[in-house]
């Protein structure tokens, strides 16, 4: 009975509005207070979920995300990722879902991606040409790359939630990411070619050169931050850092778009937001735990598993999970929940915990483009000014290539793991 109020509470409170980390805290309280547990519980879990030293490369990254905003890197990377494919039809469609793919590999975040590069790219799509919907669209779907292609605050959580190596998940997920990138682009161009989006006049090799030097230092940083955890030269915590200072230096002495007087205003956005984040960590971990004591982890793997042992479904079975709540929970909240229960059942069936975890992350960027709670629908539709539901009939397409290449991550393995095989062994 307590249990049916927990999530009673939870989805009711989701229902009218409430942000996610005060549903969570709040049905944990209503369930404390009905079960007569002391409520001292409630800091010590707090606590215990963000006592986490990987943890820290949340602010970290939130924080060389911004600074590469206001420093002018994201309009750089636009503008290379312009030069390179804006000739082709559909071009700017093309150069939105490449820019995604290099902000990504350095933001780690996929609202961050939506609202830098759609700041951008909404209003010069819709500028020249193209219907305002779909420029909404690309942007909300490609900005899902964002934390597949490392490094990636999802995969983060999960390796602080399952001791599951976060440097294996962070090269695990470059290549489906990858792919994820090309096959929107192929999707983009297709869609192009048959609604006769204009493309621009070939950019000249020479200034296309210009456009490569000048993005040099801004790609420059996915490679510091990839080699340098690859090699062992510094943490994936560390690597925040790094990127941090590094993105405060191009921008402030080699693009010049950063000041000494924007630094305050963006250290308050970053620990407003890393602040955010790591409550609904906290509050999400206490929620977790009432679960565990409860054993509903326990109850969602014999349930799964009195269906069918066979792996092939099983991991049908996962995604189906992931994918629904995914639609409905925010990324981080529902990968405290569920990913120690699911990963448990994955293993369990002879499924690598780090393919898994690909898995459960690409399933959940998903969900941050599908209605009804996703969150990227949401930042691009306030940016372009358009209906929400406007942008969700757009972005179809695109849901259905996410969905493709999800199924093909799911059963070819090597997609995820010949990387971190290759380079860390096995």
């Amino acid at each position: 009975m307590d249990v049916i109020i927990l999530f009673s509470v939870f989805l009711g409170l989701l229902l009218v509005g409430m942000p996610i980390a005060f549903s969570l805290g709040l049905a944990s309280l209503s369930y404390l207070l009905l079960a007569d547990i002391s409520l001292t519980i409630v800091p010590q879990r707090m606590y215990a979920g963000i006592d986490t030293f990987v943890l820290l490369c949340i602010p970290g990254f939130v924080l060389a995300g911004n600074l590469m905003n206001v420093g002018n890197i994201t309009e750089h990377i636009v503008r290379f990722a312009n030069a390179l494919l804006g000739h082709i039809r559909g071009g700017l469609g093309l150069a939105n879902v490449g820019g995604s793919m290099i902000f990504g590999g350095i933001s780690g975040t996929a609202v961050a991606d939506s609202a830098s590069i759609g700041s951008v790219m909404i209003p010069g799509m819709a500028r020249s040409g193209y219907d305002k919907p779909f420029a909404a669209a690309v942007t909300a779907a490609s900005s899902t790359i964002g934390p597949i292609i490392p490094p990636s605050v999802p995969m983060i959580i999960a390796g602080s939630l399952s001791g599951i190596s976060v440097g294996r998940m962070f090269l695990a997920g470059a290549v489906p990411g990858l792919l994820l990138g090309l096959a929107m682009m192929v999707t983009v161009y297709i869609l192009a070619v048959r609604r006769g989006y204009p493309k621009e006049e070939r950019v000249p090799f020479l200034q296309l050169l210009r456009e490569a030097r000048t993005a040099f230092w801004a790609l420059l940083m996915t490679v510091i931050i990839l080699y340098g955890i690859i090699g062992g030269f510094f943490t994936p915590t560390e690597a925040s850092i790094v990127a941090s200072l590094y993105a405060l230096v191009v921008g402030m002495y080699v693009y010049k778009g950063l000041t000494w007087k924007k630094l305050p205003a963006i250290l308050s956005d970053t620990v407003l937001t890393s602040s955010a984040l790591l409550l609904m960590v906290g509050l999400a971990n206490l929620f977790g735990w009432i679960l565990t004591s409860e054993q509903i982890p326990q109850m969602i793997a014999s349930v799964i598993l009195s269906i069918s042992d066979n792996p092939l479904v099983v991991l049908l079975i996962l995604n189906l999970i992931l994918l629904f709540v995914g639609a409905f929970m925010e990324t981080i909240a529902a990968l405290i929940i569920l990913f120690p229960a699911l990963v448990g059942v994955a293993t369990g069936v002879g499924v690598d915990p780090v393919h898994f975890a690909v898995i459960a992350v690409l399933n959940l960027m998903i969900g941050l483009t599908t209605p009804p709670v996703g969150v990227c629908l949401f930042v691009v539709a306030g940016i372009g000014k358009l209906p929400m539901l406007t942008v969700a009939r757009a972005i179809v397409p695109f849901l259905l290539c996410n969905l493709a290449v999800l199924m093909l991550v799911t059963y070819v393995p090597a997609i995820s793991l010949w990387l971190p095989n290759l380079l860390m062994g096995e």
